[in-house]
C-alpha cells in the first residue's frame, strides 16, 4: 500500500504541473516499487544433464527489483534446469511469482514457483519425476477454464513420457488437475521450447506437437479434463508459428 501511495503521490504532483515534493521523493525512494524481472545467475555443470544443449544450468535465481535483488541460491545438489525463469502474478495480488523448472541430481526435474514473502523467496513445488536426469519442458502460463484460478502445464519428459500435464496454483499450493498423453514440446539438445500459449478468442489453448513431431496439437482445459485438437502439419517453426499467431483454424 505504501507503494502505491507514493506512486499516487507523484503522480498526482506531476499532473498538477508542479514537481514531486521532498516527501514524495523520499517515499518513492524508500518503498519497493515492485519487480523488474527475474534473472538466473552462477552458471554450472555440476548436474551434467546437458538436455538443452550448450545452455548452461545455473546455481542462483534473482528477483530483480527497483534498486535491490533478492536471490536465492541453491545446495550443490540441486540446479535450475530451464531455459529463462517466467514471471507471471499466479495469485493476482500484483506481486507476480517466478515459475522454473528446479532439477535434483537424486529425483530429477520439478516445477517450482518461488513467491516473495517479505524480503525473501518461499519455495513452492509440485514433486519431482523421481529419477536422475528426467526433465520437464513448460508450455504455459495462464487461467485455462476459466474459473479465475491460475494453471502452469508442461510436458512430462518430452522425449520418454511425452505426457502433458496441468497444475493449479491456489493458496500458496501447486495441485494436480489433469494430463493428456502422447504430447511433447522438445527434441534433445535444443536451447529452445517449441509451441506455447495461444489465445484465438475462444480462450486459452497449448499448442505443443505430436509425440511423432508430425502434427500440430491445441489442448484445452475444462470440467478438469484435457481436449486436443489437431491444428494441422507440423513442419518446422514457421508453421509452429502460424498456428501460435491464430492464422491456423
Amino acid at each position: 500500500m505504501m507503494a502505491r501511495a507514493a506512486l499516487v503521490l507523484v503522480a498526482v504532483a506531476l499532473l498538477n504541473g508542479a514537481g514531486t515534493t521532498r516527501a514524495a521523493e523520499k517515499a518513492v525512494s524508500a518503498t519497493w516499487l515492485g519487480p523488474t524481472g527475474a534473472q538466473f545467475e552462477a552458471p554450472t555443470h555440476r548436474y551434467g544433464h546437458a538436455i538443452m544443449g550448450d545452455l548452461p544450468e545455473w546455481g542462483r535465481l534473482c528477483l530483480i527489483l527497483v534498486g535491490e535483488r533478492i536471490c536465492v541460491t541453491l545446495p550443490q545438489d540441486r540446479v535450475f534446469e530451464d531455459i529463462a525463469p517466467r514471471l507471471a502474478d499466479l495469485d493476482h495480488d500484483s506481486v507476480p511469482e517466478i515459475i522454473v523448472v528446479e532439477s535434483s541430481v537424486q529425483a530429477g526435474a520439478a516445477l517450482t514457483v518461488y513467491r516473495l514473502n517479505g524480503d525473501t523467496l518461499q519455495r513452492i513445488a509440485a514433486p519431482p519425476i523421481g529419477t536422475r536426469n528426467r526433465w520437464l519442458a513448460p508450455a504455459g502460463i495462464a487461467d485455462l477454464d476459466g474459473d479465475g484460478q491460475i494453471e502452469i502445464a508442461y510436458i512430462d519428459r518430452p522425449h520418454l513420457a511425452k505426457r502433458l500435464r496441468i497444475w493449479r496454483y491456489a493458496n500458496g499450493a501447486l495441485t494436480h488437475v489433469a494430463d493428456a498423453g502422447q504430447l511433447t514440446n522438445h527434441r534433445i539438445g535444443d536451447p529452445f521450447i517449441t509451441g506455447g500459449l495461444r489465445a484465438c478468442g475462444n480462450g486459452p489453448e497449448i499448442v505443443t506437437v505430436s509425440a511423432d513431431w508430425r502434427r500440430i496439437k491445441a489442448s484445452r482445459l475444462a470440467a478438469e479434463t484435457i481436449t486436443t485438437r489437431d491444428l494441422g502439419p507440423f513442419d518446422g517453426p514457421a508453421t509452429m508459428q502460424a498456428a501460435l499467431d491464430c492464422t491456423t483454424p
